[in-house]
């Protein structure tokens, strides 16, 4: 894609039923100024008569990611629940599977992953390689009252009383952009080295707010004026979504947690928004349970891998289950130590 296209690939993006804010061009500027990797915008074009010149029919954003240790592949989107082909139809959808087919082969990847919201219309299209689909991972999904009902009232009253209760011990919240920014990073590193996990960089959380100003927020939840949880949003369509949350485990029974997603649950009602996406979680698992309480309902995502020698598939799915001794170590380091480390780790992982 050349940066004149930028426009027209956000203008399609906008328009397809399928598109999720990571298909947004701007994601490739954030990718490359905070990680470097390389990307690959692909555009299908309409030849047909009577279409306008360029007329876009299919897009397909792109991430190289390439380490000795985590492999080589083509990932879209990285980071993210989602990403994947749009297409006009299934030639189209097809022509772009086998142009990043050439790409993987060109670059000498070890697979690609297309972390789709649907099923790709033909699940052989790759032969002779090797094309897996699967369904691990869900979207949990709340369907918002229409904004003249009221919100709260659309909770069970056990909800209602979970979200009262720091409210009643004088927790509040702030909603912002880059003012915000030291507060939730803060939190997040703490919150990612307790885990386990090596933290995304800061860079990552201001690029966003640099390129999406008007789709993405911070909110922050206060403990006598400390920051105890926070969480960023992004709006697109008539979905706000959160990608990113946390909260300090030693305020765990003041319930930051509660009033941090109702404070983004009620500023998607208050903005108009139709659904608030939590984000992925496996089926059964505590975020899964955490989300359903809201009433939020499982939307399948559909991760397809084409390796292109048939090694690592499973094992890029369960790379946690590989690493549990790393994790362990992660959990007892330093936190400054974890803010200089992570982000070096982080960027080569695409989960």
């Amino acid at each position: 894609m050349e940066a004149g296209d930028r426009s027209a690939w956000d203008e399609y993006v906008q328009t397809h039923p399928e598109a999720v804010v990571y298909h947004l061009s701007g994601w490739q500027t954030v990718i490359t100024k905070v990680y470097g990797h390389p990307t690959y915008y692909l555009l299908a074009l309409r030849e047909t008569a009577g279409a306008p010149a360029h007329s876009i029919a299919g897009v397909l954003p792109l991430v190289h990611i390439k380490h000795f240790l985590f492999g080589n592949q083509l990932v879209s989107m990285p980071f993210f629940d989602a990403g994947g082909i749009l297409a006009d139809h299934a030639e189209v959808e097809q022509a772009l599977l086998d142009k990043a087919v050439r790409l993987g082969e060109f670059l000498k990847a070890d697979r690609i992953e297309l972390r789709q919201t649907q099923p790709l219309s033909s699940a052989t299209g790759c032969a002779p390689l090797t094309l897996r689909t699967h369904r691990h991972k869900v979207r949990m999904e709340l369907k918002l009252p229409a904004p003249h009902e009221d919100l709260m009232e659309s909770f069970k009253s056990k909800l209602r009383n979970q979200i009262k209760k720091p409210m009643k011990e004088g927790l509040y919240a702030e909603v912002g952009g880059f003012e915000l920014l030291d507060d939730f990073y803060h939190i997040f590193l703490v919150h990612m080295r307790d885990l386990g996990s090596p933290v995304h960089s800061r860079g990552l959380i201001r690029h966003t707010l640099e390129e999406f100003p008007d789709r993405a927020k911070i909110m922050v939840v206060y403990k006598k004026k400390r920051p105890i949880a926070a969480g960023l949003i992004l709006g697109f369509k008539n979905i706000l979504e959160n990608p990113w949350s946390s909260a300090l485990r030693k305020y765990k029974m003041s319930s930051p947690n509660m009033l941090l997603y109702w404070i983004m649950l009620h500023y998607a009602h208050g903005q108009g928004f139709s659904f608030f996406n939590f984000g992925r979680s496996s089926p059964g698992e505590g975020t899964y349970k955490f989300k359903e309480q809201w009433g939020a309902q499982p939307a399948p995502l559909y991760w397809i891998d084409i390796s292109f020698n048939d090694k690592g598939i499973e094992e890029s799915l369960t790379q946690k289950d590989q690493f549990q001794k790393a994790i362990a170590c992660w959990k007892k380091l330093p936190v400054p130590v974890t803010k200089i480390l992570g982000p070096m780790i982080r960027k080569h992982i695409g989960l």
